[in-house]
Parts: structure tokens; sequence; C-alpha cells
């Protein structure tokens, strides 16, 4: 299990190449999202606070 939220640009590339090209319907694409958004809200900061890009994007999903 992660620690902190922290990957290598190495690892995220590799990540993304391993999954180009597979297509997921619309539902699964939700629940994914949904999953996701749970999963990393209980996963720490390194530096133990959050950054301004995470604070906008929470401003913005409390707006729509």
């Amino acid at each position: 299990m992660r620690q902190f939220r922290d990957l290598d640009d190495e690892v995220k590339q590799k990540i993304s190449a391993s999954t180009k090209g597979k297509s997921k319907s619309y539902d699964h694409k939700l629940h994914i999202s949904q999953g996701m958004k749970k999963y990393w809200d209980s996963i720490p900061y390194k530096d133990g606070h959050r950054n301004n890009n995470d604070t906008n994007q929470e401003n913005h999903e409390t707006q729509v």
C-alpha cells in the first residue's frame, strides 16, 4: 500500500503506457473515479498539507 502521493516521473510514464488504448464505458469510468477519490482521501501528502491544485479542484467540485 502507498504511504505518500508522490511518484517518480518514470513510474507515471510506465503506468500511462500500460493503460493506453484500453476503452471503458461511462459507468465504469464513473465508478473508477469515485473509488479513486475515496482512496486518495485516505493517503496523506508527504509534506503534510495539500497543494494549491487540490484546493482548486475541491472548490470546483462544490460549485458543480
